[in-house]
């Protein structure tokens, strides 16, 4: 600690969302994961603070799915990133790929699609299957639907990546699904022919439910939304590896009725060229451990230059959105800030994202896992959490020796470095996320619920939440019920079930007798 520098002050203080203001984990910021990291552990120990770590998952783990791999996954969610089940069911939308198609876990990404799963709802953890009893319902658009928005682009992969899933309506069923259409134009090597192309992209459909099963239709249109401007966000000419992607949208309580999208990009500009400058290195002018401008410019730190966007919806229906500057940046620092969310709790706005330890730039170290800001409102002077590091949730990791990777990692590294990725913030603290490997074993299943208390500025796991700490793979509890009776009668008449439904439907939605009495003299009329 004596010879590290210390953090970046930061005020929390709130801009006009769109004002110009762009906030900066700074590497005098993330220099204190490291610092704070024990430098004596045994070799392949875990060295971060114990409050921050996510606990070790058994390597034998259960399959959500036998023929598909999970991972990004997230859930149906209102305005203010409530959890809805579905007229008694919890609902998960995943990134999947097929198992049995012949290629890798670690090529999945081309091949990507968004899958759904349901389940029961209520159903406490431990009385339901381990692998958390989620059913598979296949691919939530329709075959060659998310394609109609490269209809004329030259490509040989076309991938559906993350985004977010809204309920546009409480008790309705109308979806409106936000996420990334990906474009890959690739030689046999794997090669890039063309940069590839990123849109984040819209569109509406509606879920259905009877007493078996959960379904959903529409999703036939889909509308491109947003395409980085090379301005704010690099784009893939400026960049080949650009980043452009995870749209998540929300109405902030501050601004009533004004729609907002936070999204991962990166820093404009082309590759390979400096653009750090001391406001991005954040030290303090009397630190005698501030590294210098050109010690950051040599050591090439400056390929890595994340950022978080947003950008304002200017329509209701959501159709239309308009960049804003970024509210995070992270050049010098890392290059992916994946999957951003606002949460917000005790009227403080916490930014949360992932990221990776290979992501890092030159003098920069941090584990795979979840990194978060604080402020008070969408756009602040975040301040990154836990003494000014941004770590919130990490992987065990020995921070003394390389990582290597998740596929070849090193022999002497921590074997649950890569255990977990994509983490989700839910309400109350919960966190969601996919197990990517452990002890060799790869995974593309969902991991255990972990849960952290948050605290201001601060946050440390919940060892008393499940299983020192683990709680049931894939528990992802709904907060809030979408109870959509006409909706419910609908798809019972359109599926023709022969079911006496009454009965179940006053037990799927707690119905008492009377109101079960008026259901069913609205049925007999």
């Amino acid at each position: 600690m004596c010879n590290r520098a210390g953090p970046t002050v930061h005020t929390q203080r709130a801009y006009d969302p769109q004002s110009s203001f762009t906030a900066r984990w700074t590497r005098a910021d993330a220099i204190q994961i490291k610092a704070h990291s024990d430098p004596n552990v045994g070799t392949g120990q875990n060295s971060l603070p114990s409050q921050l770590t996510m606990p070790a998952i058994p390597a034998d783990f259960p399959s959500i799915n036998p023929d598909v791999w999970v991972w990004d996954t997230w859930t149906l969610i209102d305005k203010r990133a409530n959890q809805f089940s579905y007229n008694g069911w919890e609902v998960i939308f995943s990134l999947t790929a097929d198992k049995n198609a012949g290629y890798t876990f670690d090529d999945r990404h081309i091949h990507a699609r968004i899958g759904y799963f349901y389940r029961r709802a209520g159903i406490p953890a431990a009385q339901r299957p381990a692998n958390g009893g989620w059913i598979y319902g296949g691919f939530l658009f329709p075959d060659g639907a998310s394609a109609k928005v490269y209809a004329g682009t030259t490509y040989t992969n076309q991938a559906e990546w993350s985004g977010s899933s809204r309920l546009l309506n409480r008790n309705n069923n109308r979806i409106s699904v936000f996420y990334t259409d990906l474009a890959f134009n690739r030689n046999a090597s794997g090669g890039n022919i063309t940069p590839p192309v990123a849109t984040i992209t819209q569109t509406l459909g509606r879920i259905h439910a009877d007493f078996q099963h959960v379904w959903f239709t529409g999703f036939t249109e889909h509308t491109p939304l947003l395409t980085p401007d090379g301005t704010y966000y690099q784009t893939g000419q400026q960049n080949e590896f650009f980043s452009f992607r995870d749209p998540f949208t929300f109405e902030d309580p501050e601004h009533p009725g004004v729609n907002y999208m936070v999204f991962e990009g990166n820093t404009a500009g082309n590759r390979g060229v400096p653009t750090c400058d001391a406001a991005d290195l954040g030290y303090r002018s009397d630190d005698p451990h501030a590294e210098t401008l050109q010690q950051v410019i040599d050591a090439a730190a400056y390929y890595q230059k994340a950022n978080i966007g947003l950008a304002i919806a200017e329509n209701s229906s959501l159709s239309k959105w308009r960049f804003l500057p970024p509210i995070l940046s992270a050049n010098c620092v890392n290059d992916q800030t994946e999957r951003p969310q606002i949460y917000i709790k005790d009227g403080k706005y916490y930014l949360f994202t992932i990221s990776h330890r290979t992501t890092f730039a030159a003098g920069m170290d941090g584990p795979d896992g979840v990194y978060g800001f604080v402020g008070n409102g969408i756009r602040s002077d975040f301040q990154p959490m836990n003494y000014g590091s941004g770590l919130v949730l990490g992987n065990p990791t020995d921070l003394n020796n390389a990582a290597g990777t998740d596929f070849e990692p090193n022999p002497n590294q921590n074997p649950r470095a890569f255990q977990t990725y994509s983490h989700y913030v839910m309400p109350n603290g919960l966190v969601e996320s996919f197990i990517d490997t452990i002890e060799g074993r790869r995974g593309g299943t969902l991991a255990p619920t972990v849960k952290i208390q948050i605290a201001s500025a601060s946050s440390e796991i919940d060892l008393s939440y499940g299983n020192n700490g683990l709680g049931g793979y894939g528990d992802i509890p709904a907060n809030r019920a979408d109870i959509n009776i006409a909706g419910l009668i609908a798809d019972l008449l359109g599926q023709r079930s022969s079911t006496p439904f009454l009965a179940q439907l006053s037990s799927l939605t707690n119905l008492d007798s009377t109101q079960t009495a008026q259901i069913a003299s609205f049925l007999r009329q």
